[in-house]
């Protein structure tokens, strides 16, 4: 250990104080008063408090609670539910009230709170936490647990010298990641631009159609949850496993009896196959993907309120144009506009059928369909590109808090 540090429990640098739980029954009000209550669902990740959904209490409640409220002084930890989200409330915020599900650290002389701070946001806070977290009907971190955290801590002055170097670090990596996921959406905004302007400059010839002239439909099959097993080689391909125009087998995996690829083999999906999910949420564009079946080592099963776009006619259109117009926001944007329900979205295969799509020749069909490919090659070329320097990023905030806590900084 450096010269001049010592290792310290929570405990022993900060009073630590549950926040309080309402009166039984009573339901947190939208109307402002002089009393928010802050809940970890406020919580955000960046240490803030999140003001947009702050509810408040009564003058009446928050006097039989009044002695549990926090202050920009102290710092706020999570220790239910979702363990250690932790921050620093803004001075606005001086006196309001914190939930059951939180707690406050009220530090001793001596000790930078945002010091404290970047601590938790570390490797070995995070795994202390995880090993004193006890899981009943919903994740736990006991009060006298969180004392026991240990960490190094230096003199005053270096950890406020600490404090100004990560400070500006953070800073400049915030800057970094911000540029890095704007290139990210540039990159695939880049492939949706030319995607929409190739469906919509129609040139000479192209005939309008209804995807009914083109394909027919196979709604998925509501197979019973009764019999879902553990493992075989049969998985359920369910409206979780579709998002954002790709498929995610892994996500949540369900599995049924082998013998159902046989028994059901009308509803057993083949390599290079196009589904289509059509049930999401009123408001919002989570559903409608249109994925193409990948090679698996799986017999995959189609489940209701998902499609298969079945005996593609090969004379009319290509296929990969096909996935293409379905993936445009010129046919996305009529799509959702069939939709209906008032909570969940709803989509039906029979309006979908009459949803126009117009052809152009087999040929330029082709054409059209190796430009889009080689652009959206360049797409991901680039998306890769970024997300490893989203990765990298992420890493290096990772080693500069090890070395920082390591007296290495």
């Amino acid at each position: 250990m450096k010269a001049g540090w010592e290792v310290k429990t929570l405990g022993d640098i900060a009073e630590i104080k549950g926040g309080k739980r309402l009166p039984k029954g009573y339901k947190l009000q939208s109307e402002i008063t002089n009393h928010p209550y802050i809940t970890v669902s406020d919580f955000n990740d960046n240490g803030t408090i999140d003001f947009e959904n702050i509810r408040y209490i009564s003058d009446e409640v928050f006097k039989t609670i009044s002695r549990y409220i926090i202050s920009s002084d102290d710092l706020y930890i999570s220790i239910a539910g979702t363990i250690g989200k932790t921050g620093i409330i803004s001075e606005q915020l001086n006196g309001a009230n914190l939930t059951e599900n939180a707690c406050k650290l009220v530090f001793k002389s001596g000790i930078d709170k945002r010091f404290i701070y970047f601590f938790t946001k570390s490797h070995d806070f995070l795994k202390q936490t995880e090993i004193n977290t006890r899981t009943t009907t919903q994740p736990k971190l006991a009060l006298e647990r969180l004392k026991t955290i240990s960490l190094q801590i230096p003199p005053l002055p270096e950890q406020q010298r600490i404090v100004a170097l990560l400070d500006a670090a953070f800073a400049s990596i915030a800057t970094a990641k911000a540029n890095t996921e704007q290139n990210l959406k540039n990159a695939r905004a880049l492939f949706d631009s030319y995607l929409h302007e190739v469906f919509s400059k129609r040139g000479k010839g192209w005939e309008e159609k209804t995807l009914g002239d083109v394909c027919e439909f196979l709604n998925g099959f509501a197979f019973k949850s009764s019999n879902v097993i553990p493992k075989s080689k049969t998985q359920l391909v369910r409206m979780g496993n579709l998002y954002g125009h790709k498929l995610d087998l892994e996500r949540n995996p369900v599995f049924y009896p082998d013998t159902f690829s046989i028994d059901y083999k009308k509803y057993t999906l083949k390599e290079d196959d196009l589904i289509i999910s059509l049930t999401g949420t009123v408001g919002k564009e989570d559903y409608g993907y249109t994925v193409r079946v990948p090679k698996s080592e799986y017999k995959l099963l189609l489940n209701q309120r998902i499609a298969k776009f079945d005996a593609i006619k090969e004379n009319l259109i290509n296929k990969d144009y096909l996935e293409h117009y379905l993936r445009s926001r010129n046919f996305l944007d009529i799509l959702y506009s069939t939709a209906n329900g008032t909570r969940q979205a709803n989509l039906s295969t029979v309006v979908i059928k009459t949803l126009p799509i117009f052809l152009p020749s087999l040929l330029q069909q082709k054409i059209i369909v190796d430009k889009l490919n080689i652009l959206k090659k360049e797409t991901q070329r680039l998306e890769t590109i970024y997300q490893r320097k989203l990765q990298a990023l992420d890493e290096l905030k990772k080693s500069l808090l090890h070395q920082a806590f390591s007296g290495l900084l």
